[in-house]
Formats: C-alpha cells, structure tokens, sequence
C-alpha cells in the first residue's frame, strides 16, 4: 500500500514560490509594485484561512492571485468613476446668499400655487408623477385611465406651472 506525502500547505508554497507569483502578475497587468501588492494580500488571505492543503498548490496560488488582482483593478476602477464623477459636482461647500434663497422660496410658493389651482384630476395626476416620481403607466393603472389622458394631464400642469413663473 502506497502512502501518500504529505502536500505542502499553500502559505509553504507561496513563500516558496513567491517571486515566481510577482513575476505571474507583472506579466498579467503590467505593474510590478501592484503585483507585490497583490501576493501580499494573497498571504494575508490564506494566513486567515486553516492550513489547505492542494495537490498543485502553485497552480490554485495563481488562480487565486489572478482573481485578486481582477477585483482589485474594477476597484480601482470603480473608484476612479466615482472620483472624475464627483468633480463634476457643483461645489457645495459654499453658502447660497439670502436673495438666492429667497428667490427660491418664491419660486417654490409659485409652483404650489400654480399645482394648487389646477383642476382635480389633473393635479391628482401631476402630484403623482412629478412629485412622487410614479411612471405614467403606473399613474394610468392606479387611476383606471389611459397613458394619453396621464401625458395630456402633465402636459397641462406643466404648462400651468410654466406660466405662473412667467417662463414660456
């Protein structure tokens, strides 16, 4: 009967075969700091692990560094999105004046005004969609009404609010 030899655990072997793995991921993506990077974050996950043990364990170590380095590039990428999003934002640090938003206020005393004197179906319609966000299909089957007579509506509440802010 034939004993089986002991397979080194994949923290053995991926000390063993650790510039072999660097090389792996530079060869992959191009950056050899980022590599580095990434079979040090491989350690750091199997040494969270119990002991594995795996019949090719260089094999399972670059499988394992290739998926890290993947996650770790749409990472990069998704926060490199984010970032270049975010510059595009207004800056809100500062303070709008008094007359900024006073004149907002007013506006928003016009716009209640103009939704308060439209007839009653129409600004059940328009409360619904525009202010609650609801699509004009689902006011339209909340209301047992056609699609047209919800886009007629808006357009009529659109129009009312249009011309009480004097904006043709």
């Amino acid at each position: 009967m034939l004993q089986d030899t002991p397979r080194p655990t994949l923290l053995a072997s991926l000390t063993r075969h650790y510039d072999e793995l660097v090389d792996y991921i530079c060869r992959r993506f191009g950056d050899r700091g980022f590599a580095r990077e990434i079979v040090h974050d491989v350690c750091v996950h199997i040494m969270e692990k119990p002991a594995i043990e795996a019949r090719q364990p260089i094999a399972l170590l670059k499988r394992i560094s290739h998926n890290m380095a993947v996650n770790e590039c749409r990472s990069e990428s998704v926060r490199t999105r984010l970032i270049e999003s975010m510059a595009e934002l207004p800056d809100t640090t500062s303070v709008p004046d008094h007359a900024a938003a006073l004149d907002a206020q007013r506006e928003v005393q016009l716009l209640a005004q103009a939704i308060e004197q439209l007839p009653p179906r129409c600004k059940q319609v328009f409360i619904m969609h525009k202010v609650h966000g609801l699509t004009q299909s689902e006011v339209a089957a909340q209301l047992g009404i056609s699609v047209k007579m919800v886009e007629r509506h808006t357009r009529l509440g659109l129009a009312a609010c249009k011309k009480q802010l004097g904006r043709d």
